[in-house]
């Protein structure tokens, strides 16, 4: 096999939909071992970034890579017509912040970069292959990931609407299938949510030209393409996130209620499990790498109701550790903080906080239930953002300095990459 670019250049023009900024999108062939890369054109130094997981900084009704300035958002329309033709090395030259809307479907990328000519080059493609399946829940999305020889897709979405209601359906993510089944699906919005939407300083430029509409009743101003065009969308968006893993994606996929928070998600899930069924160290860190909640409760003695972290994501030796809590509306301090207000107690965001930081001192242990984490002091502790019902928390803590049996951490709280919590704590192991 052999890598794939463009042969030609090819740009289109249009506006933004969140953003409603006018910018020019150049396709442009890219040499081999390049990726695909978005490039900002209109600012000095042309800043680069690439669509890999890792710059992904926020996923609010769409995804961007990087922060500031630089960012670009909305890239999920772009990247799924990319991903669908396997192209692996390709320079997206951007004019403004937010690639064009267009008619709302990723089919005028497609067809760009179809008429752009897609050519060979030197060099082998990367893949991203499963060895074991692996499941993970998002809020109110759930995916599960299986070992395949190609990209496919089982899409099921669900929405107390009477056009909409639950949709169900199978693609495989192949270069005429995808033309033929989702390319020419269109993003959608409800009425009802307009005014909070661009509030928030999104869907600037959204329109009935540009995306299907819903009122109460039924769609406003146009025809649907299928009916059931509002599952081809989430589909394409799933293809669009999944690009993210920056190879070619072989694996599939199983995605009920799919939003770009919790594909992302899985993406992070996947990269890290394509790394370990490749280049994992033994004898390293006798804990690394993914931990279930099942896991964790093997070495934590919290229980109900105060065991507060969901899933270990990563532990990199005995310097790091990436942890998550899924913050749901069940969760029992909601009750009392506050009725009708519901904001999760910043105590108990550090609590969590120090408990995947216990989860890193534990890792190194061999007798781990035989031990406990005592946190001795907390300083410097700082809440940026309120933490609510449906936020995803991810922790991420460092160790700076270790002396004796005490270790001093720096750790951190996000929620869709925006720091909410942060705090310095030291802590030392005793025998239970």
């Amino acid at each position: 096999m052999t890598r794939r670019t463009i042969e030609s250049t090819v740009t289109i023009k249009g506006i933004g939909l969140h953003l409603g900024r006018k910018c020019d999108l150049t396709f442009r062939p890219a040499p081999s071992r390049t990726g695909v890369v978005f490039r900002r054109t209109d600012l000095p130094g042309r800043p680069e970034i690439k669509a890999r997981v890792e710059e992904v900084t926020a996923t609010e009704r769409r995804t961007q890579l990087g922060e500031g300035k630089s960012a670009i958002h909305t890239v999920e329309h772009v990247l799924s017509a990319a991903a669908a033709l396997e192209l692996d090395d390709l320079m997206i030259d951007m004019s403004g912040p937010e690639p064009p809307i267009l008619d709302g479907s990723s089919a005028p990328f497609y067809d760009a970069l179809i008429g752009a000519d897609i050519v060979e080059q030197e060099g082998e493609p990367d893949y991203l292959v499963l060895t074991e399946p692996l499941r993970v829940i998002d809020g109110n999305s759930v995916y599960e990931a299986h070992p395949a020889d190609e990209l496919s897709l089982d899409v099921t979405i669900e929405f107390s609407h009477p056009v909409i209601g639950r949709q169900a359906g199978r693609y495989v993510i192949g270069r005429d299938n995808y033309r033929r089944e989702l390319a020419a699906a269109r993003t959608f919005g409800f009425l009802s949510e307009v005014e909070e939407l661009r509030a928030k300083g999104l869907i600037k430029g959204a329109s009935t030209d540009n995306a299907v509409v819903l009122d109460d009743l039924g769609v406003v101003a146009n025809e649907l393409r299928w009916e059931d065009e509002f599952l081809r969308h989430k589909a394409l968006d799933c293809v669009g996130d999944l690009a993210l893993v920056g190879a070619r994606v072989r694996a599939h996929i199983i995605a009920v209620r799919p939003s770009h928070r919790g594909t992302v998600t899985l993406v992070r899930e996947m990269v890290r499990a394509g790394r370990r069924s490749t280049s994992t160290k033994k004898g390293v860190n006798s804990m690394a790498g993914t931990m279930s909640i099942e896991e964790i409760m093997k070495v934590l003695p919290h229980r109900y109701p105060f065991l507060l972290i969901d899933r270990i994501l990563e532990i990199e030796g005995k310097q790091r550790i990436v942890g998550i809590k899924n913050v749901t509306i069940n969760e029992p301090f909601f009750q009392g903080h506050f009725p009708g207000h519901p904001i999760m107690p910043g105590v108990l965001i550090i609590e969590a906080m120090a408990q995947v930081g216990g989860m890193l001192l534990m890792s190194s242990l061999g007798e781990a239930t035989q031990k406990v984490v005592y946190f001795m002091s907390l300083d410097n502790v700082r809440f940026r953002k309120p933490v609510r019902p449906g936020d995803q928390l991810r922790f991420e803590l460092d160790v700076i300095q270790v002396r004796g049996a005490v270790c001093k951490m720096h750790g951190v709280a996000k929620v869709d990459g925006e720091l909410v919590a942060e705090a310095d704590m030291a802590a030392m192991v005793r025998d239970r």
